[in-house]
C-alpha cells in the first residue's frame, strides 16, 4: 500500500487560509484519522489528499508518485489516483439491488482491461463476504436498516480495490450502538483489506478508537501527529489536552517558581500552595529561553515569507487558545481583558482519572455534583470557588453537598505555560 506525503500543503480562499503549510507523512497501511473542530481544516486536507479539491501550494506524492505540485503544475484527478470515498450520505442507488450497487462502479473500469461479467461476480461476491452482507444481494436499500446500508457503501467503495479509502464523517447517521459496531467493523476491514485509511471525524472517541495515528488540527494548522495515547498522556498544548479526553481535562491556574531541588512551588485555587514535581529533570528559565528563541525565528521567518511576491496576509489569525477553568460562578468572558503574563504564570492540567477521594486527601471539598453509570460515576467536587472534574470506579453513591477530602494522584499532571500555551512537563501535584 502507498505512502501519502503532504509537503508545505496551503489552501486558502483570498485571505482565510482553510489549511496553512501542512506537512504530513501517512505510512502504508496505517488508519489515519483528521480530527478537529467544525471549520478547522481536516475535511479540505482530506479533499485535496484525494484530488477533490485543487491546494493553493505545495506537493502531494502518494505512493512515491506525485499526484500534485503546485511548482510544476502537476494536478491528477481523483479519477486517476485508485482512491476511494466514503461520505456521511451513503448514495446508493435506490432502483438498484445491493448486488447491482456494488458492481455498478466496475463496469465503468476500463484500466487495465474492462472486467467481464465472471470477474465483476467474483468480485462483488468477495467485498460483500467481507462485509457481511452475502445474505441481502437482492435487496433494495429501503429494504435495509441503516447499518445494512453503511456495509453495502463500504462493499461498493473496496470493490475497486482502492490503495487508499477515504472517509468523510460515515458514521454520523447512526445511532449510538450501530455507531460502536462499526467503528469494530472498520476496525476489522483495516486489517482484513490491508489499505491506506484515512477518516475525518470531530468525534473524539471515534478517533481514539479506530485510529493508529491521530492528525489532530485546528484553525488549518497542524497542532498534533502522534499515536491515540500520546496525544492523550503527551499533549503538545493546551488546545490538544483539552479536545482530547471525556469527561474533559481539569485546567488550573497557578503562579510559581522553580526551586533548587526541580520542582515548581505554585499557588493555586485561591489560596492553596503545591509543588509540582517533574518525572524527568527539568531547567524552566532554560525552557523559557528556548520558546523565546523560537517565537523570534517564527517571527523573523514570517517576516521573510511576507516580502515574497504574491504572500497574503492570513486573516483567521492564529490565536491563543481560551481555555475554560471550572467555577462555581462563571465569568463573563464575552469581553476579556488581557492578562499581563509572565514566566511565573503557569497551568496545570489534570486528567479527571487522577482525582482521588481519599480520607487522608490533602484537600477539603464537598460534592457538587455526580453522574452514575453502574461501571463508574463522574463527580465534580466544588474547592473553594473551583470546581473538579473526578471520575470515580465502582458503584458508590454521591450525596450533593457531602464533604470529602480529595488528592491528586500519579505522575501524569502535566505543568503548562500560560502565555504559549505549550506543554512544559510531566509529573505528579503534591499539596
Amino acid at each position: 500500500m502507498p505512502e501519502i506525503r503532504l509537503d508545505h500543503i496551503t489552501k486558502r480562499w483570498n485571505k482565510f487560509y482553510a489549511v496553512d503549510d501542512l506537512n504530513l507523512v501517512i505510512e502504508d497501511n496505517a488508519f489515519v484519522t483528521l480530527l478537529g473542530p467544525s471549520g478547522c481544516g481536516k475535511t479540505t486536507t482530506l479533499r485535496m489528499i484525494a484530488g477533490l479539491e485543487t491546494p493553493t501550494s505545495g506537493r502531494i506524492t502518494i505512493g512515491g508518485k506525485v499526484v500534485f505540485d503546485s511548482a510544476l503544475g502537476i494536478n491528477i484527478p481523483a479519477n486517476k489516483r485508485k482512491v476511494g470515498f466514503l461520505f456521511q450520505n451513503y448514495a446508493l442507488w435506490p432502483n438498484m439491488t445491493v448486488y447491482q450497487n456494488i458492481a455498478f462502479g466496475l463496469s465503468n473500469i476500463k484500466e487495465p482491461h474492462r472486467l467481464s461479467k465472471q470477474e465483476i461476480d467474483e468480485i462483488v461476491h468477495r467485498v460483500a463476504q467481507v462485509v457481511k452482507i452475502t445474505a441481502f444481494m437482492d435487496r433494495y436499500p429501503a429494504e435495509l436498516s441503516g447499518g445494512q446500508q453503511q456495509r453495502v457503501a463500504i462493499a461498493r467503495t473496496l470493490a475497486p480495490e482502492p490503495s487508499v479509502l477515504f472517509m468523510d464523517e460515515p458514521l454520523s447517521n447512526l445511532d449510538a450502538k450501530l455507531r460502536l459496531e462499526m467503528r469494530y467493523e472498520l476496525q476489522r476491514l483495516h486489517v482484513e483489506t490491508g489499505s491506506t485509511f484515512v477518516y475525518v471525524t470531530h468525534d473524539q472517541m471515534e478517533a481514539m478508537t479506530l485510529a493508529t495515528q491521530i492528525c489532530l488540527i485546528n484553525n488549518g494548522v497542524l497542532q498534533q501527529y502522534d499515536a491515540p495515547l500520546t496525544v492523550y498522556s503527551h499533549p503538545n498544548n493546551l488546545f490538544v489536552a483539552d479536545f482530547v479526553g471525556n469527561p474533559s481535562i481539569n485546567f488550573i491556574e497557578g503562579r510559581g517558581k522553580q526551586r533548587a531541588d526541580g520542582g515548581v512551588e505554585l499557588d493555586l485555587l485561591g489560596d492553596k500552595k503545591a509543588v509540582f514535581k517533574p518525572a524527568k529533570p527539568l531547567d524552566l528559565p532554560g525552557w523559557f529561553q528556548d520558546r523565546d528563541a523560537r517565537e523570534a525565528k517564527a517571527a523573523e521567518e514570517h517576516q521573510k515569507k511576507a516580502a515574497e511576491k504574491g504572500f497574503v496576509e492570513k486573516a483567521n489569525k492564529d490565536e491563543a487558545f481560551r481555555y475554560h477553568i471550572d467555577k462555581v460562578d462563571d465569568e463573563d468572558v464575552s469581553l476579556p481583558e488581557e492578562p499581563v503574563l509572565t514566566n511565573e504564570d503557569l497551568v496545570l492540567g489534570v486528567r479527571p482519572e487522577f482525582i482521588d477521594i481519599v480520607s487522608s486527601g490533602a484537600l477539603e471539598g464537598e460534592i457538587y455534583g455526580a453522574m452514575p453509570t453502574g461501571m463508574e460515576s463522574t463527580i465534580k467536587v466544588r474547592v473553594g470557588d473551583y470546581l473538579l472534574t473526578g471520575v470515580v470506579f465502582g458503584s458508590t453513591l454521591f450525596t450533593i453537598g457531602s464533604k470529602v477530602h480529595i488528592d491528586v494522584s500519579g505522575d501524569g499532571v502535566l505543568l503548562f505555560d500560560r502565555k504559549s500555551g505549550q506543554c512544559i512537563a510531566q509529573g505528579s501535584l503534591e499539596f
